[in-house]
């Protein structure tokens, strides 16, 4: 019997899509400004998942270079269809609407091509596109009709409800104008649709009510690919909105055939925390919740949080970096260097800095809500360090350089700093998250940052800092803590680096 972990993808990981291939699973997800862009990951029995690759690995395959914070990879779906995958995204205020495709999930994947309007002179204007096909072969794209047309006021953006088009994939051309489909219950945000042929009956599922806690899924049925679709008696499906769960924000799922012939619904959840659970420091991660059938409807089970025990990841750079490191806005490639001191991680800065939308930066996805990291690094030739960041306005920073060891917050337009004498060489630097001890008054909070050096053999801790501010509530971000090493002076020289940490 399958035991389905909850969270099934730890740490920023929304937007889930899945798809079954024989007796193999193959998940995607979005990243954002993040690159490599839009992860894969790989399981034979929906238990243990494995990062296999990402579809953007080159230069230009998402035009997240110049894109805003919270732009960049929005919500893939991923399909197999005529022995090849299929990937298809919104590379939001980037290249727009996009088709890649791969003879292996873990990669290489195709360029990337855009999906034209009828007449060519420009892209289908939508997000969280899916793409499935009919018995005749016929493809059919459905999307979220939120439009980006340079002035969208963010609180009141134009939306046009859930819209589809036929296309032709060979010259990546609709073949038609969008037309309207069913949009759910009137929840605001009709969005992340999927359509599935299902006991010869089409299924349009969408979530809608928002991704923060409105969120919820609601599914509609009809005779053909274009509806019409007729909503579901028991609508929303799945919804966390004013009860006590402990994971909150469900929405945005993918139905699959799991093990067994099981039923599953892959979806973005949150797990907050604080007095009132009003702060979600991981941001959206994937969940996983069995479906059973009635009457020719799906009902979704509640989420149920089933953590997995604690890991410990040590990285030693004596070989390539595996792929779950991550840079902001380009590859890591470009800013990590393993040539020029064998055995260690160089950095060289370039003149940014992380309030930059391209900092040298190097990073891994916080994973657990009590975490810590510990990496030996050397600053002698430079200036940087450990931070934890959220985006360019929000991250806590633990800085070597000019004599000092600096702990930072940066939160907004804020800015604090406690400093501590240093000589030089190599140290280790320790940013841990944890729960808030008793009696210290931070009921209303997610954890605490601790932010300490290993100096001369003594551990010393600078600055204590509330979690809170670095959650997706109060940064209204899309993904998530991101923790990294970063230059921004000279060189920086990094030799060990070590992650551990559960969700007890």
């Amino acid at each position: 019997m399958t035991t389905l972990h909850n969270p099934l993808l730890n740490g920023f990981h929304p937007d889930p899509s899945v798809v079954r291939v024989g007796d193999e699973w193959f998940l995607a997800t979005s990243s954002f400004e993040y690159l490599p862009g839009i992860p894969i990951h790989r399981s034979t029995d929906f238990e243990t998942w494995e990062l296999v690759g990402h579809v953007a690995t080159r230069p230009g395959q998402l035009g997240v270079e110049t894109v805003p914070t919270g732009g960049g990879a929005w919500a893939p779906t991923i399909r197999h269809h005529d022995g090849r995958f299929h990937l298809v995204i919104t590379d939001a205020m980037g290249r727009g609407m996009l088709h890649f495709t791969a003879d292996d999930a873990a990669g290489p994947w195709s360029d990337g091509d855009l999906i034209r309007t009828e007449d060519g002179a420009g892209g289908v204007s939508g997000i969280d596109p899916d793409i499935a096909w009919d018995a005749d072969g016929t493809c059919y794209v459905t999307f979220s009709g939120l439009q980006f047309d340079g002035a969208m006021d963010p609180n009141a953006p134009t939306h046009l409800g859930i819209q589809q088009v036929r296309v032709d994939l060979d010259a990546h051309r609709a073949l038609e104008e969008p037309r309207s489909l069913w949009s759910g219950t009137g929840l605001m945000f009709p969005e992340a649709p999927h359509l599935y042929e299902i006991g010869g009956r089409w299924y349009l599922m969408i979530a809608e009510g928002g991704t923060e806690r409105g969120h919820a899924i609601s599914i509609a049925r009809g005779d053909a690919p274009e509806g019409p679709f007729t909503g579901a008696p028991g609508n929303p499906l799945v919804s966390a909105r004013s009860t006590p769960r402990p994971i909150q924000n469900t929405g945005h799922g993918d139905l699959v055939e799991g093990p067994g012939g099981d039923w599953l619904c892959v979806l973005l959840g949150v797990r907050p925390r604080s007095g009132t659970r009003a702060f979600s420091a991981l941001g959206r991660e994937t969940f996983v919740s069995p479906v059973a059938w009635t009457d020719g409807w799906p009902a979704i089970a509640p989420v149920q949080l089933d953590p997995r025990s604690g890991t410990r990841v040590e990285v030693a750079f004596d070989r390539p970096l595996d792929d779950e490191w991550i840079a902001v806005r380009r590859l890591p490639g470009e800013v990590a260097d393993l040539d020029a001191h064998p055995g260690r991680l160089k950095l060289r800065a370039d003149g940014s800095t992380l309030a930059d939308a391209m900092p040298v930066f190097l990073g891994r996805r916080q994973e657990h809500l009590t975490n810590e990291v510990t990496v030996r690094l050397d600053a002698s030739a430079g200036v940087g360090g450990l931070t934890v960041r959220y985006d360019e306005q929000y991250h806590v920073d633990l800085e070597v350089g000019a004599g000092l060891v600096t702990a930072r917050a940066v939160i907004g337009g804020l800015l604090q700093e406690w400093t501590h004498p240093f000589d030089g060489g190599p140290l280790d630097l320790h940013l841990a998250s944890r729960r808030p001890e008793p009696g210290t008054g931070l009921l209303s909070t997610s954890d605490v940052f601790h932010l300490a050096a290993t100096i001369a053999g003594e551990r010393v801790e600078l600055a204590r800092i509330d979690g809170r501010f670095l959650s997706s509530e109060v940064t209204e971000s899309f993904t998530g803590r991101v923790i990294g090493v970063y230059a921004l002076d000279g060189e920086i020289v990094v030799d060990r680096w070590v992650a551990e940490g559960h969700d007890d």
